[in-house]
């Protein structure tokens, strides 16, 4: 197999270093293009990672560039992308070292057992919190799509509109049936199902906005005893460019949370057809670049649309349009129909993880499958009809597994997995990745100390929901 090297190849000790780290990397890919021949295209490569890049995060961006104003928004969300695209850079670079096509085996090969028990751990807290959000989704839209299709302006109190007792309901009858198959065969259907949802999702965001500048929009705050949280600058009806107030706090968290896939970017580059570093980063730079775009357009557009008054969850602030419009009820429909199925997907890997840390050398046992499943659904159901609201929960799982799972984690590996006679421990490079995971310590430490001061203090805190 020819390999062309890496860039900026440096002279001496340096340039050695580097020669032995692309004869490495070269004689990984030779052994791998033996043992393993990716056959997915570059361009189905940079839908599956767009895919494992979007998620409910798109739903909180709304809020918060309404809680930082548009340049603000705008820096920070270029930002994190830049940093999510060197992170990927830091990730390859240590599988290229030690061929590892696994997060946590990279855990394993940093710091032994602990460090692969470390990364499943953090993995699974990710993938509950994502969970949580698809169900808090059901939660607050179902009853909407409900009261819709039953052409009523108010909640009844009847109990098939209290959204506690739906996902109850859907999490019973349908996700863990889909839950306890022991193969997840309609997995790629789900996956462009879920993607093709969300584009939808972003065209409505831009036509209702479109509409807006033709029809008054109600952009009254919700009140303390409603549904989610809004900002609190008192600015619902003009834009800003930059502002800072209590909920700002949450604006990281958020768009960390929204471009966490690590975990999924070795997964794809071993499934990539004529796989090289260079190629599969390139994969990560095109996914990353669409979904900034696509960030950017639903945030820009879903807060001129109602400026200070969008709520934590965009897609329930469209109520205000009236329960009966075809378009947000279709929209509601898809984006129902797309979490539904993708939380057993979700659940799958959190399973895997589980019986690793607990089960490491037992073979497959239907009753431990049944028990993980149902025991996670239930923990997961708590969660979510206790937790007031969604932004809480992008909040604590993009303060601590997102940026751990984007910074601390790939520069630590990066410095422990690079050996010494390539990279000294004080180069350039290793200096930058021990300098990127105490950037995402200081957002971590910084982010949850904000949070939980905005809980202390009661500000703009949310009753309970539907």
């Amino acid at each position: 197999m020819c390999y062309k090297g890496r860039e900026g190849q440096g002279s001496g000790v340096r340039g050695q270093g580097q020669v032995a780290h692309d004869w490495l990397w070269a004689s990984w890919e030779k052994s791998r293009s033996v043992s393993f021949e990716g056959k997915t295209s570059f361009g189905m490569s940079v839908f599956n990672l767009s895919n494992a890049i979007m998620g409910s995060g798109i739903l909180g961006l709304a809020f918060a560039m309404s809680n930082t104003g548009i340049i603000l928004f705008l820096i920070l969300l270029f930002f994190i992308a830049i940093l999510s695209a060197y992170s990927i850079h830091l990730l390859l670079r240590s599988a290229g070292v030690v061929g590892i096509r696994a997060y946590e085996q990279l855990g394993n090969r940093a710091f032994g057992p602990p460090g692969k028990m470390l990364a499943a751990c953090i993995i699974t807290i990710h993938n509950i919190g994502a969970m949580s959000s698809y169900l808090f989704i059901i939660k607050s839209e179902l009853p909407l799509v409900i009261r819709a299709l039953l052409d009523s302006d108010e909640n009844s109190g009847e109990w098939f509109m209290n959204g506690n007792f739906l996902i109850i309901i859907v999490s019973a009858f349908i996700i863990l049936p889909l839950a306890l198959m022991k193969q997840l065969g309609y997995l790629g259907y789900t996956s462009g199902f879920s993607l093709s949802c969300m584009v939808f999702f972003l065209i409505s965001v831009s036509d209702c906005f479109l509409c807006s500048s033709d029809t008054h929009l109600n952009v009254t705050p919700v009140a303390h005893g409603g549904h989610a949280a809004v900002n609190e600058t008192g600015d619902f009806c003009e834009a800003k460019f930059f502002t800072i107030n209590s909920q700002t706090s949450y604006t990281i968290p958020i768009l960390a949370f929204a471009f966490v896939c690590h975990p999924e970017v070795l997964p794809i580059y071993t499934e990539l057809r004529d796989a090289t570093k260079k190629r599969m980063q390139g994969v990560a730079n095109v996914s990353i670049l669409a979904m900034f775009v696509m960030y950017l357009m639903t945030a820009l557009f879903g807060y001129l649309t109602f400026y200070g008054a969008v709520e934590s969850e965009l897609l329930h602030t469209y109520s205000r349009l009236g329960s009966n419009d075809v378009l947000i009820l279709c929209v509601r429909l898809a984006v129902l129909v797309a979490v539904t199925l993708t939380v057993p997907v979700v659940l799958f890997p959190i399973r895997r993880a589980l019986l690793q840390i607990l089960f490491p050398d037992k073979p497959f046992h239907w009753a431990r499958h049944i028990a993980i499943a149902f025991c996670l659904i239930f923990v997961v159901n708590l969660l979510v009809i206790f937790v007031p609201s969604i932004r809480d929960i992008f909040g604590i799982i993009g303060a601590t597994s997102a940026p751990t799972l984007i910074f601390i984690l790939p520069g630590v590996f990066y410095v422990r997995i690079v050996p010494e006679d390539q990279e000294p421990f004080l180069s350039r490079t290793k200096i930058q990745a021990a300098c990127f995971a105490a950037l995402g310590f200081i957002f971590m430490v910084m982010s949850l100390s904000f949070i939980i001061t905005d809980w202390v203090t009661g500000e703009s805190r949310s009753g309970g929901g539907h």
